[in-house]
């Protein structure tokens, strides 16, 4: 186990698992370098099902250097319709070449328009949206290149598979075949904003009901990755609170900023309500993302510290809770069942390994809500401790409108088989995660460098 760099510690990933040196490396040297395919699983019917029973149109869409949010901004303007009536299971990296399902609501198939770098495939229709989480998961075929020491990724390959409870020495060769490989099932850098990592901290001030905490994380709070013009904007709202001069400051690419600020202006920025009010201004995806962010920053918190105190991950230790697996999952992609869930008594210990060591069970931490109920022992020590630090508890997310969680858990391990490849140096990636996982977070134990290298 060695130090993060210092970017994902402030999102709560504070350790590698491999003491191994990293490879280094460049990622998505073009988007072909980065392929992500949905493994899907929403039903449709035909194409030529009823409208009235049948109203969401499903498509199959390749997308090529495309963020999920501004596709579907410019599919719904070029129809347009509601950015609303636009759903998908996940998001997806940009600079990458991604294949997923989407759904349109109240559309005619044949009024798609063609955008550039896109593929789209009418597959059938819905009777509903497509929901966030309606995927069994992904799998990825990514290259990093000019690596720096492409010889140290079989001691990380080592090092992953002893944490996924192989006891296979190390080697100073890759695997010909794909092998069992963990780590921590934390939440990547993207899942906080890859250039600006805010989105947790605008996430725990709503918590509080902190608005204008929020609002000031969100439109103020310069990063030094940005660019100069818009570092200066943002701290001139820091330094003014004036949000008719941030609307002259502010880049016209920063549409949600200025949304936000155009809602101050109106309604004059006196009270919390009209603070919630310009929060409210953007989409209700990004919102729920806003709590789901600060959720998952103390999930990664959480993790930190089961690592540093040296807890196991793939078994669990007493007073852990435990989730069982997904009985309609695929076989080869085990899922957790969240639902599903026992607390690991003294008694129960030695059952519940037997679970884990099988596939059965999954070892968990919170993603905390308004139902959540903490772990015992060491594990509930540890989450109590890491709440107490952010100043939240589990009764703060009872909060309004899109902002309301009632929270669940999420294993704290993630598992694949991996292949590695290299070619001169470069190093080729193939694996599929669960729902919910990310592929950087696989990684980052190899490249060990600035995750936006």
């Amino acid at each position: 186990m060695r130090e993060a760099h210092p970017i994902e510690r402030t999102v709560g990933m504070e350790y590698y698992v491999s003491d191994a040196d990293g490879v280094g490396g460049h990622l998505r040297a073009s988007p072909e370098d980065f392929r992500v395919t949905e493994l899907e699983a929403f039903e449709t019917a035909p194409v030529d099902a009823d409208t009235g029973g049948y109203p969401h149109v499903v498509m199959r869409v390749e997308l090529r250097d495309w963020d999920t949010n501004d596709f579907a901004s410019a599919l719904s303007d070029r129809l347009g319709i509601s950015r609303e009536r636009v759903s998908w299971a996940g998001t997806k990296d940009k600079r990458a070449v991604t294949r997923q399902l989407f759904s349109v609501k109240g559309i005619d198939p044949d009024d798609l328009p063609d955008l550039d770098g896109t593929d789209i495939e009418v597959v059938g229709r819905a009777g509903r949206p497509i929901l966030f989480g309606d995927l069994a998961g992904n799998a990825f075929e990514i290259a990093v290149r000019d690596t720096d020491a492409p010889e140290n990724a079989a001691a990380v390959v080592a090092a992953l598979r002893g944490f996924a409870g192989d006891a296979a020495g190390a080697d100073s060769d890759l695997p010909d075949e794909p092998v069992t490989v963990a780590v921590p099932n934390y939440f990547g850098q993207q899942r906080f904003g890859s250039r600006r990592p805010v989105t947790h901290e605008v996430g725990l001030a709503i918590a509080r009901e902190a608005w204008k905490e929020a609002v000031l994380a969100y439109v103020g709070n310069p990063h030094e990755r940005e660019p100069e013009d818009t570092q200066a904007a943002r701290a001139y709202v820091d330094d003014t609170e004036d949000w008719q001069g941030a609307l002259e400051r502010l880049p016209r690419a920063l549409g949600y900023e200025r949304s936000m600020c155009h809602t101050l202006v109106e309604n004059g920025a006196e009270d919390p309500a009209d603070f919630r009010e310009a929060v409210e201004t953007l989409p209700s995806n990004l919102q729920t993302l806003f709590v789901n962010a600060a959720q998952s920053y103390v999930f990664n918190l959480i993790c930190s510290e089961r690592l540093e105190r040296g807890l196991p991950f793939d078994r669990p230790v007493e007073g852990d809770v435990v989730c069982f697996r997904d009985s309609e999952a695929p076989g080869d992609l085990p899922l957790p069942d969240t639902d599903r869930t026992q607390r690991v008594t003294e008694k129960r210990l030695r059952t519940v390994e037997r679970h884990c060591e099988r596939g059965r069970a999954f070892v968990t931490a919170p993603l905390v809500g308004t139902e959540t109920e903490l772990a015992d022992g060491e594990p509930g020590e540890i989450e109590r401790e890491v709440l107490d630090e952010v100043g939240i508890e589990p009764g703060d997310f009872d909060l309004p409108g899109e902002f309301d969680s009632s929270g669940t858990r999420r294993a704290v391990q993630v598992r694949t088989e991996l292949g590695v490849q290299r070619d001169g140096d470069a190093l080729t990636f193939e694996f599929s995660l669960p729902k919910g996982s990310y592929a950087t977070v696989l990684l980052r134990e190899f490249r060990k460098n600035d995750p936006e290298t």
